[in-house]
């Protein structure tokens, strides 16, 4: 399995930008597909961007062009860089480790880390 911490929320003023890690321990790395997912209050969870094992991006299209995600698996690490930022951005931001196993597929969640975009 993995074990998935969050880090770099707070509080940001709208136009800025932040950016989230998530340090990832326990099975290979390399093999799970990576996701920075989000929820607002009162909302559900949403996509926010995913990175395969091999570095191929997606975005939701809404945040395309503001948000970039990476990874680094030599430090077992994905980041989340968010420009621009708004209020309705505002949400706990989890990370998200993904993987099939014959069909199946397998997701590890981490705890979670508040972003509050406002002046």
């Amino acid at each position: 399995q993995v074990q998935l911490v969050e880090s770099g929320g707070g509080l940001v003023q709208p136009g800025g930008s932040l950016r989230l890690s998530c340090a990832a321990s326990g099975s290979r790395f390399s093999d799970y597909a990576m996701a920075w997912y989000r929820q607002a209050p009162g909302k559900q969870r949403e996509l926010v961007a995913t990175i395969t094992s091999g570095g191929s991006r997606s975005y939701t299209d809404s945040l395309k062009g503001r948000f970039t995600i990476s990874r680094d698996n030599a430090w077992n690490t994905v980041w989340l860089q968010m420009n621009g930022l708004k209020p309705e951005d505002t949400a706990v931001y989890y990370c998200n480790a993904h993987r099939s196993i014959l069909g199946v597929g397998v997701d590890y969640w981490g705890q979670g880390t508040q972003v509050t975009v406002s002046s």
